[in-house]
């Protein structure tokens, strides 16, 4: 079987480079993957219509391209989109999603994953990681985060492992934001254990990645 796996910025791509492996096993003959960093979220185009400039790689405004374009390529048996949730409700967006795949012209199988509120809540899943990227993390930050709750996730993370906490990091400004979320993939992803995870939208991109290969075994 092999999956494409689409996520909305390079920071997530690094995070997921750390876990998929552990989740899927190691890239064998049997069951290979890919991932696509995109450089935003952006939204979903009215229609099946790509919205913006392709070029921008916006993952939304291209996504019903996307989809199509996969399900016209052999030797793709599944998708799966990768998004923060932010701010929406989930049940709406994922079904916003579910019909716009729907809508396709033969797509292949996707599945849609969301981290809730931001990935960032898949580090407060895993504090023991956390503690090793972060030995000097402030325990009382990390006590008063509530799994996968809205709660402005990355500021969050900022004020449990940065020094002076979200207020020296917006003191500085762009891009500091942008290449901590990148330090946080690197320091914190490689010890990240998918079975102890506590996030409960972590666990659903695990377990929805290892229900694609239990399908695909089968067919066998």
């Amino acid at each position: 079987m092999h999956i494409e796996i689409l996520v909305e910025d390079s920071s997530g791509k690094k995070l997921l480079d750390s876990i998929i492996p552990k989740i899927l096993g190691p890239l064998h003959n049997e069951h290979t993957w890919r991932l696509h960093a995109y450089r935003g979220i952006g939204r979903l185009p009215r229609g099946l219509k790509p919205g913006g400039d392709p070029r921008k790689r916006i993952l939304l405004d291209q996504v019903p391209r996307i989809i199509q374009g996969y399900g016209k390529t052999p030797g793709i048996d599944a998708v799966v989109v990768v998004l923060d949730s932010d701010r929406k409700d989930c049940a709406s967006f994922l079904a916003e999603l579910k019909a716009m795949a729907a809508s396709c012209q033969s797509p292949p199988n996707t599945i849609f994953r969301l981290a809730i509120e931001e990935m960032e809540a898949w580090y407060f899943g895993d504090p023991e990681a956390l503690l090793v990227g972060y030995p000097r993390a402030r325990q009382e930050v990390l006590a008063r985060y509530i799994q996968d709750s809205v709660c402005a996730t990355w500021e969050m993370l900022a004020d449990a492992v940065y020094p002076g906490g979200v207020a020296a990091v917006k003191k500085v400004g762009w891009p500091l934001p942008g290449q901590l979320k990148h330090e946080w993939a690197e320091k914190i992803g490689p010890w990240m254990d998918p079975e102890r995870n506590q996030s409960p939208s972590f666990a659903k991109l695990r377990d929805g990645l290892r229900s694609l290969l239990g399908a695909a075994g089968s067919e066998l």
